[in-house]
């Protein structure tokens, strides 16, 4: 291997001749090129012997710090003379810095103390810390306690003005029902008009006792205003300057295409018709892609691997490639790649299944569906066909929502399906109780310790990779998974879980979690590696029948 921090073009030297991609890495789903490989092999070997910075990876139990493991990325190029190279680039910032030798620079340096950011974000914490010491003063407590007591004190008076005006209304019933029986009529005539009398003056001593709280907590408002005045108009100037610098920032970040189209992040998520997300810019691929096209090198493949321990949220295997993230790279690299011959989306291909659908059980009510895997379980963005869309085909009298549940587009095995809208909701009813019972088989890609147990991590959708999903216990719904090995297979674990809850890819995160099993299911192309089919199958269902009350169990068999 070479000096790494000689060049940014690393030669790649092949001992046997590799043929070249006819088409780019499509960057959010694929299979890396043996090009690809070698250059991160290579990319690996030296982020294993460097001592060039120190990051704590989590790699090394006896370095101390924060462990934070990296994505890395890696693009094969020719440069003008055709000789085969890479260039190699990390996300975010790599031990506190944006620049390290061998390595694409960044494209737009926030670190850059002499720079309009550093210059913007440190008076935005200057101004941070005058609106704190403001908030904290003595005259803003004084100003608040005051308003806050006025208002309790003028609570407690009228509750107790109020009890005072019922009594009196009280005894003035009772003195005219007395005045009734014993006084002449125009004896009782001047007693009424005096009551009277009495209760328009309380009327007037309640208005008065309003009006005269009213003035006061009028007050005790101004004198609160006038203490949080300054500290209102300093937010108003942080925010101004903050959305200024963050315009200011986007505008730094100018992409390049194939084309030599120059198109900055305003600009390019303006087209994609969302916000800017927090970041954006500072991944691997970009990085690449612009060092690529500043100078004169032809983009051949790419590839992006994870380094490190893995993180509490996500799933990330060391030296496990990835895709790109989505909510921020996809519209920048949809940008970056025009010009190129890239490959074609695969999750936009359509995968068809011409057999018709294996019917395990039907009767007058319900009916159950063996679904092969990758085929959708209901109509998706790019794909229409799904078993709804057969269901609705094969039963065309049928009423209500027909699917019970749901399985994942790469997971085979048993659905049910209601005939009509009552046999839905009591199925579904079932589910909700936890009273249908449900056994996956799975292959993991490795050996586990334990024989049995249950895993127990709250998931949510991960925003920025949609539709994988995160571990997050402060957001994260209940995820929980009964398991037990069946058997070891060729240094894999086939395996029965039992899902008490039923998240989406809850069994996939689960077993590839490190928290979980840390061993992703065989062929998981999200949480694991891409393989031939995801060795998840749905085999049996227990429940009772809605009509009947006869309790069924159905086994499909496991295709692998």
């Amino acid at each position: 291997m070479q000096d790494f921090g000689e060049t940014l073009f690393h030669r790649l030297y092949l001992e046997t001749k590799i043929e070249l991609p006819k088409q780019f890495t499509f960057p959010f789903y694929y299979t890396p090129h043996q090009l690809s490989v070698l250059a991160a092999i290579d990319l690996q070997n030296y982020l294993k012997l460097q001592t060039d910075f120190v990051h704590n990876f989590g790699l090394d139990s006896e370095q101390t710090g924060l462990q934070i493991g990296k994505m890395f990325g890696v693009m094969v190029a020719q440069n003008s003379e055709g000789e085969l190279g890479y260039l190699a680039a990390f996300s975010g910032k790599l031990a506190e810095n944006n620049y390290h030798k061998g390595f694409v620079p960044t494209v737009y340096d926030t670190l850059d103390e002499n720079g309009f950011y550093k210059k913007g974000e440190a008076e935005l914490n200057r101004l941070n810390r005058e609106i704190e010491y403001l908030e904290t003063t003595k005259a803003l407590e004084e100003a608040k306690f005051n308003l806050d007591g006025e208002i309790h004190k003028y609570a407690a008076q009228l509750n107790t003005f109020k009890a005072e005006i019922k009594s009196k209304k009280k005894e003035r019933k009772i003195k005219r029902e007395k005045a009734l029986s014993e006084l002449s009529e125009e004896a009782y005539k001047a007693l009424d008009e005096d009551l009277k009398k009495q209760s328009i003056y309380y009327h007037f001593r309640l208005k008065d006792l309003k009006q005269d709280w009213e003035a006061k907590i009028k007050q005790a408002k101004t004198d609160l205003n006038t203490v949080l005045q300054p500290i209102e108009h300093l937010k108003e100037k942080r925010a101004t300057l903050s959305a200024n610098l963050q315009k200011r920032l986007h505008e730094q970040y100018r992409f390049l295409n194939a084309e030599g189209v120059t198109k900055d992040l305003l600009d390019i998520f303006k087209d994609a018709m969302t916000p800017v997300p927090a970041g954006s810019g500072e991944c691997a691929a970009p990085k690449l892609f612009q060092y690529a096209y500043e100078n004169d090198l032809k983009p051949i493949a790419m590839a992006e691997f994870w380094w490190g321990a893995s993180p509490k949220s996500e799933v990330r295997k060391h030296k496990q490639f990835y895709p790109s993230c989505r909510s921020k790279c996809e519209p920048i690299l949809g940008h970056m790649m025009q010009g190129l011959n890239v490959e074609v989306n695969p999750i936009q291909h359509i995968i068809t299944h011409k057999a018709p659908l294996e019917i395990i059980y039907e009767d007058e009510y319900l009916l159950l569906v063996n679904k092969p895997h990758e085929f959708l379980s209901v109509p998706g963005k790019h794909i229409q066909e799904s078993v709804l869309t057969r269901m609705k085909r094969y039963l065309p009298k049928a009423k209500g929502p027909l699917l019970v549940h749901r399985l994942d587009m790469s997971t085979s095995g048993l659905l049910l399906v209601a005939k009509n809208e009552k046999t839905h909701k009591n199925l579904q009813k079932q589910f909700i109780n936890r009273s249908i019972k449900k056994r996956y088989v799975a292959l993991l890609d490795g050996i586990i310790s334990n024989t049995e147990g249950v895993i127990n991590l709250p998931l949510r959708v991960d925003l920025d990779n949609r539709p994988q999903q995160l571990v997050c216990y402060q957001h994260g719904k209940p995820a929980k998974t009964k398991y037990k090995v069946v058997s070891i297979e060729n240094g894999k674990t086939r395996i029965h879980f039992s899902p008490i809850s039923g998240r989406t890819h809850q069994l996939r995160v689960h077993a590839a979690h490190t928290d979980g099993l840390n061993t992703p299911i065989v062929g998981d192309d999200l949480y694991g590696t891409k393989g031939e089919r995801l060795h998840l199958h749905a085999a049996q269902l227990k429940f009772t029948h809605p009509v009947t009350q006869e309790v069924l169990e159905f086994i499909s068999k496991t295709p692998f």
